[in-house]
């Protein structure tokens, strides 16, 4: 053998050495159980959205996928707890597109970029927003709401959770409807639902999924729902239909992980979910909750973040809303 033939040799089997060490060095994913952060209370749909989703996720993964709630400053709690976590796709955090909003309704400088920071997974579902009121309000229709708004101006207050879709839509109303209702912060559906229910507050803008039985068993009175369709409720018109055009705010939600979780990881966890929102008993059961299937790539998913950012940022500016 040559002494050219030999370096040869020994060069290959070095690199053939340190390609197996750098792939025993990558850890298997997933070698823990994975956890999904939820910015809210429980019992929100965001909420119910992952509990859904976590059981036939974790059999897909085979390890257990848990669901931990961590409400608060305006969802910045919870997204502050992922970017905390290592990149490794163990933790993942399931917002709506409120999550791009965040920014445009706080005061105070993010810790983090909503868009650049964060890996987009895969969307999940979507759905439009009831107006709901306590049943003592004196409004049977989206037009005697509005009339009762207009003649006392600031006495009406709207519950939501700080930061979401749900404050934006009581914004959006005050601005078409030419009314003045009050957001007061919570830090979830769960308990601003529960304040209107009681009448500690008068209203809220919240999805089918937090409020259809309540509805139906005549705790709340549902006035409209947003979008083009009645869907859940037929009995319960659209904006459009009820008198308010234009109103059209609706809420999905997806998976993100840390920004810096390796590509082959985010793709698995893709993978693994689409398969899922395919599964006729899991799409059954979402919509039952009021809500409809949203199937994306990662790619896809970040565009419609970045989509979203946009139209929210001329959403707010046209609005004149003042962060908080």
């Amino acid at each position: 053998m040559s002494f050219s033939a030999g370096i040869g040799r020994r060069w290959f089997v070095a690199m053939m050495l340190l390609g197996t060490c750098a792939a025993n060095a990558q850890p298997s994913f997933p070698s823990k159980p994975v956890r999904i952060i939820i910015p809210f209370t429980a019992g929100g749909t965001n909420d119910i959205l992952a509990r859904l989703l976590a059981p036939k996720l974790g059999e897909a993964l085979g390890q257990p996928v848990i669901v931990d709630n961590r409400p608060g400053g305006n969802t910045v709690i919870a997204s502050n707890e992922l970017l905390k976590s290592p990149p490794d796709g163990h933790t993942l955090l399931l917002p709506g597109n409120s999550h791009v909003l965040v920014p445009y309704l706080t005061k105070a400088a993010l810790p983090f970029d909503s868009l650049k920071d964060f890996a987009p997974v895969a969307s999940l579902a979507r759905t439009g927003l009831f107006l709901v009121v306590t049943p003592s309000l004196p409004a049977n229709s989206l037009q005697e709401f509005i009339a009762l708004a207009k003649s006392k101006p600031g006495a009406l207050n709207s519950a939501a959770p700080g930061g979401s879709i749900n404050q934006l839509a009581t914004e959006m109303f005050n601005g078409l409807a030419g009314v003045k209702l009050v957001h007061i912060p919570y830090k979830g559906s769960a308990p601003a639902v529960a304040d209107v229910m009681a009448g500690q507050a008068q209203l809220s803008f919240q999805t089918p999924a937090t409020v259809l039985g309540n509805v139906q068993g005549g705790k709340l009175r549902a006035l409209a729902i947003s979008g083009d369709s009645p869907f859940p409720d037929p009995k319960v018109p659209t904006f459009t239909q009820a008198g308010l055009p234009g109103f059209d705010v609706g809420l999905w939600f997806g998976l993100l992980a840390h920004g810096s979780t390796p590509k082959p990881i985010v793709e698995r966890l893709s993978a693994e979910v689409m398969k899922i929102l395919g599964m006729p008993d899991f799409r059954e059961k979402v919509a039952a909750q009021g809500l409809e299937i949203f199937v994306s790539t990662p790619e896809q998913y970040g565009t419609a973040l970045r989509n979203e950012s946009e139209k929210f940022g001329r959403i707010v500016k046209a609005a004149g809303i003042t962060p908080e």
